[in-house]
């Protein structure tokens, strides 16, 4: 099968675009080389890319291969030279202003407007750039929502994982406060218990036991002749061996 036959028009996709005129230069300057070694020829190539980038060959010095130009073309067409120039602007301004035509004619296609002189061929292919159209605004809508819900469901998980330790934290709290208010009824218990109780005073006899001895001490008398009945009693209950 034989190559496809490109159609020598701009490119519009700007990856393409940029692939078509690395290859392109690069065959041009080697054409140039190429041209300059094999027929003796004094070759100066310059280019410039659409971003305005500069790329020359010169089979000699670039600046005398330009001045020996200027100076050939001021001295054999000086008046034609101006003449063409102006003619090739003018022609570039035409094709300028037809393009902008053109463009704002399909701007007002694709609103809808000034659809009366269009063919079914021709409102065709304007539905089918509508579709096309359409369709790419459809991938970039549910791209941009397929990315907020990622975002979203990021932050909903983060959410939860804090709410699980929140409540985590709140358990603890919740344990050691149950803890600390068990604590504070015992040592109130105890403190109710201690404060109601009497000690016993034991003393110990002489079988090493240790038997509750009670005194009881009677009114103090103010005369000494009383009887003896009234004295201090000492009561001693020695337990049983």
């Amino acid at each position: 099968m034989g190559k496809k036959k490109i159609a020598i028009e701009r490119i519009d996709n700007l990856a393409n675009r940029q692939v078509t005129f690395s290859k392109r230069r690069g065959g041009l300057l080697k054409k140039a080389k190429e041209l300059s070694i094999l027929c003796g020829g004094q070759v100066g190539l310059i280019i410039y890319s659409s971003t305005g980038k500069l790329y020359e060959y010169g089979s000699s010095s670039m600046k005398s291969i330009i001045d020996r130009y200027n100076k050939q073309k001021e001295e054999h067409h000086p008046l034609m030279n101006q003449a063409s120039e102006s003619k090739l602007w003018q022609r570039e301004a035409t094709i300028l202003r037809q393009k902008l035509q053109h463009l704002q004619e399909l701007h007002w296609q694709l609103m809808g407007e000034q659809l009366s002189g269009l063919n079914i061929n021709e409102l065709k292919n304007l539905e089918n750039q509508m579709e096309m159209s359409l369709k790419n605004f459809q991938i970039k809508r549910d791209h941009i929502l397929t990315e907020e819900i990622k975002e979203l469901q990021q932050k909903e998980n983060q959410i939860r994982q804090e709410i699980v330790q929140l409540h985590k934290l709140i358990e603890v709290i919740t344990k050691e406060n149950a803890e600390l208010q068990t604590k504070i009824c015992e040592e109130r218990v105890m403190n109710e218990e201690n404060g109601n109780s009497n000690p016993t005073n034991t003393i110990s006899n002489k079988y090493g036991l240790h038997s509750p001895i009670h005194l009881e001490l009677s009114q103090p008398q103010s005369q000494s002749t009383e009887s003896p009945a009234k004295a201090s009693k000492l009561e001693y209950n020695p337990s049983n061996s």
